[in-house]
């Protein structure tokens, strides 16, 4: 079995599933003959992930309840990173950013109407927009979304990664901070909300945000009780932004668990 799969070979099997399948919602650019689905592509890539086996065979059950589904939301994935490689980009403990990485589509958030902690705050361009639209809606819910820590650059996540370990020590830093090169932050797609403690998780914000994020294309990274999993301890003020089409592929298939999609994602080569 392959240990990496061209997601090329994907939008093959996609076309030989067959659009009118999927309801007519995808285009192609390729007709679709036979009815028979080819499932070998994405079979594959969940085979040669590393997902644990029993996450796996929890994801393909979850497959073969809504085949039709997931394919759909899949091509749209894959289409969304096409266009911008670095929005699903897999980053955490055990691989890094591109060195030198800095986002060039970054957005002051002041004067925005958003709510944020300080001035100075910055987003990639389509997660502050995605933002914009998810603090609206909060609002007309009665709830506020204050942005606290945002976008840091490779500089600034030397300086948190310092401190931590100088206040905690080495192994209990790199369980609630990056190392340098490794933060989702320096993405320009993460964002840290409310007081960036444990505090959080029982504020109107948080519960508005476990309800809603998904609708918007963010996701919460480091969920409760899967340290093991993320290599981090919970953070239930850090949501990272990933796409609609990604999101609602993670909340349906994946167990809500970013990471899983992650690795399942990065078993496809560009």
């Amino acid at each position: 079995m392959p240990s990496r799969l061209s997601s090329h070979r994907v939008l093959r099997a996609l076309c030989v599933y067959g659009i009118a399948a999927l309801g007519g919602s995808l285009t192609l650019g390729a007709s679709a003959q036979g009815s028979v689905p080819d499932v070998a592509a994405y079979r594959d890539a969940l085979a040669a992930s590393a997902l644990p086996q029993e996450v796996k065979a929890a994801v393909q059950a979850r497959i073969d309840q809504a085949p039709d589904d997931f394919l759909r939301l899949l091509e749209a994935v894959l289409a969304d990173r096409r266009a911008d490689p670095m929005l699903l980009y897999k980053v955490d403990k055990a691989k890094a950013l591109p060195a030198g990485y800095a986002p060039a589509d970054l957005i002051g958030l002041d004067g925005t109407g958003l709510s944020v902690s300080r001035p100075g705050h910055r987003l990639r361009a389509a997660a502050f927009h995605a933002l914009k639209s998810m603090s609206d809606a909060a609002s007309a819910d009665g709830v506020i979304l204050e942005v606290s820590s945002s976008y840091r650059s490779y500089e600034y996540q030397v300086e948190v990664f310092a401190r931590n370990v100088k206040e905690l020590g080495r192994d209990k830093a790199e369980m609630v901070s990056a190392m340098p090169g490794h933060s989702q932050h320096q993405l320009g797609e993460a964002v840290d909300f409310g007081s960036i403690t444990d505090a959080f998780a029982g504020t109107k914000a948080s519960k508005w945000l476990v309800a809603n994020a998904r609708r918007f294309g963010f996701s919460l990274s480091f969920p409760k009780g899967m340290t093991d999993v993320t290599g981090y301890a919970w953070e239930s003020w850090h949501y990272r932004y990933i796409g609609k089409a990604a999101a609602a592929l993670e909340g349906r298939y994946f167990g809500g668990v970013q990471q899983y999609l992650m690795l399942f994602l990065d078993a496809f080569t560009s």
